[in-house]
């Protein structure tokens, strides 16, 4: 939606609001890098008119001597800041470059861009509202979003290859919201991945906006059988009473196919016994410390096939059990695919199988 009164020269606007977003080559963030860490919209770059030491400094001046202070520190140091975008980003960008710019409330520090990317000649425009104005727009449609579509739950105890499932799935063409890959949890408690850091919990329900927007209602959507927590992070409400109130498909696969499986998942740990005898200090606490401390020498000694089974035989699969059965009633009425090797190809078939519209 354009905003009529905002037009200026070669006839596009300098404001628009969310609706527009789809129409532009580039959304930039003029926030400051902490404020862009914590969300953003996906896809944005970051070009931060002040840096967070600058935003804090004018910050403190508009609170203990007076806005008109900070607002010409604030402009000093943000005239610097683009001007310095401008010789080290922009050069390259061609005449009909179309960026969107956006701050926290699309006050000064976006407005300021803009204006002098517009100077130039590019159709640069600023969002009206800014992030703040977004971030309202976001918690909104995940209260609604998931209500629009089919979500077919993929079940299953750990190690029969469920993530790999989803991908193949996509792959195949199917729409997926893999909520592990977004929120870079594996979602037990060996799950946290030793190279992606978690989001904040803001982008992350960021990132799941962006996936679901972007589906079909008219087709399904798969979605692993999450619980409540993925690592640290909060599945939304709205989303997880819509899974857990959807149809279930039950994957399952023999022992050593599931160790298998999971020693390539968890390769990290075949190179660090040491931390993951960390890790499994935290179950002592429900499984006792004599039975972790032998968990923990079976993987000194490299013994990962029978510490991996054990793990599934006695903490994975009983706790899988019961959470499945208390928070995913329709599993039991699902049908049931059977993964009987662990390579691409029998996943694969498994996802083709999965999409014919028989199940």
């Amino acid at each position: 939606m354009l905003c009529p009164a905002d037009t200026q020269a070669r006839g596009r606007p300098d404001r628009v609001d969310l609706s527009a977003l789809a129409e532009f080559d580039e959304i930039i963030d003029a926030r400051s890098p902490a404020e862009y860490a914590e969300d953003h919209i996906p896809g944005a770059i970051n070009l931060p008119v002040l840096d967070n030491e600058e935003r804090a400094r004018v910050g403190t001046l508009h609170a203990q001597e007076s806005p008109f202070a900070a607002k010409k520190v604030g402009a000093a140091l943000g005239a610097r800041n683009v001007a310095t975008h401008l010789e080290t980003y922009f050069p390259d960008k061609p005449k009909n470059y179309r960026p969107l710019v956006y701050c926290w409330r699309g006050g000064s520090r976006s407005g300021a861009m803009t204006h002098i990317l517009r100077s130039v000649g590019w159709q640069a425009a600023q969002l009206q509202g800014g992030y703040k104005t977004y971030r309202k727009q976001v918690m909104a449609e995940l209260d609604t979003l998931p209500g629009r579509f089919r979500f077919v739950v993929v079940c299953g105890p750990t190690g029969v290859g469920k993530s790999r499932f989803l991908r193949a799935l996509a792959d195949e063409g199917g729409q997926v919201l893999d909520l592990e890959d977004l929120a870079a949890h594996m979602g037990s408690v060996l799950g946290a991945y030793p190279d992606r850091p978690q989001p904040p919990q803001k982008l992350f329900e960021s990132r799941i906006w962006h996936v679901l927007s972007r589906f079909d209602p008219s087709q399904p959507v798969f979605v692993e059988s999450e619980s409540r927590k993925i690592g640290h992070l909060h599945t939304p409400d709205a989303l997880l009473q819509r899974m857990r109130a959807s149809r279930c498909l039950n994957l399952e696969a023999p022992i050593p196919v599931r160790v298998q499986l999971l020693k390539e998942e968890y390769a990290h740990f075949l190179a660090d016994p040491v931390g993951l005898g960390a890790q499994l200090d935290r179950l002592t606490e429900l499984r006792g410390r004599d039975r972790v401390g032998r968990w923990k020498a079976l993987g000194q000694a490299g013994h990962w096939d029978a510490l991996v089974a054990e793990l599934l035989e006695v903490h994975y699969d009983p706790a899988y059990g019961r959470s499945l059965a208390r928070n995913f009633g329709q599993a039991a009425h699902g049908p049931t695919l059977r993964l009987e090797a662990p390579d691409k190809d029998s996943v694969h078939h498994l996802a083709r199988m999965a999409l014919n519209p028989v199940l």
